[in-house]
């Protein structure tokens, strides 16, 4: 009887590895070209590679592979990941892009250097005191709900400036710009030019907007920095995804 075949896990890992250098160097040309359309310096603009429900070893690829700026959807999952990553690459920059609950500020200040989704008062000032605390200063974007989506946190347009006002008082330099996450089926490059708008009359010089299928246009529109997932590392492993949800 033939034996089963055995499963190479070094050639995989090769693959993986290839093919993720690849992604990356196609999405920083991608970027670049945008830029330069939009005349904007191509370092103008900072790929955060969104690694949530990969596995650590994809992750590690992308950062052998030199890139160093990734974000996560969970503290929890970034806990499971990257404490480990980033002993062995202590430059490497975390964002945390997911929804954020008080009790677990903490944590999130702890790890994360990058904090995208401040939608509520409590919110900032749990963030501030323990800021004060832990003597980390992780930069803070504001989300704004730009499609007005009940079941997506993020502050409303029209209550926008008087909330970006009060974070400014409560977080200080910390609060460095908005993010948005646009309606899947709605064109982008509306919300993209109200987020930029907000930020411009409020002062604020960084924008967190565009993904996968987007970025190009949110780079021609003032994006400093883009949310790439699939476009890095591919589809999600289905038992990774399912992990993350839950």
């Amino acid at each position: 009887m033939a034996s089963a075949p055995v499963f190479n896990h070094a050639a995989a890992e090769m693959t993986q590895e290839t093919d993720i250098r690849k992604n990356l160097s196609a999405i920083g040309a991608r970027m670049a070209g945008a830029a330069e359309a939009a005349g904007r310096a191509p370092d103008s603009v900072t790929l955060v590679a969104i690694s949530k429900a990969h596995p650590a070893s994809a992750a590690h690829q992308a950062l052998i592979a030199g890139h160093r700026v990734f974000g996560e959807n969970r503290v929890q999952e970034a806990e499971q990941k990257w404490p480990a990553l980033k002993d062995e690459f202590p430059n490497a920059v975390l964002h945390l892009v997911g929804a954020l609950q008080r009790n677990k500020v903490h944590r999130a200040v702890a790890l994360c250097d990058v904090i995208q989704t401040i939608d509520r008062p409590k919110l900032a000032r749990a963030l501030a005191d323990e800021i004060s605390k832990s003597g980390r200063e992780p930069q803070c974007f504001i989300q704004i709900n730009t499609g007005e989506e009940p079941q997506k946190g993020g502050i409303l347009p029209e209550a926008a400036d008087s909330f970006i006002a009060e974070c400014q008082d409560i977080l200080g330099p910390a609060l460095r710009g908005l993010m948005c996450i646009p309606p899947l089926d709605d064109e982008p490059s509306l919300h993209f030019a109200l987020l930029g708008e907000i930020a411009a009359r409020n002062g604020l010089q960084e924008l967190s907007m565009g993904m996968s299928g987007d970025f190009e246009t949110a780079i021609r529109l003032g994006a400093t920095h883009v949310r790439v997932g699939t476009g890095v590392f591919g589809e999600r492993p289905p038992f990774m995804a399912k992990a993350a949800e839950g």
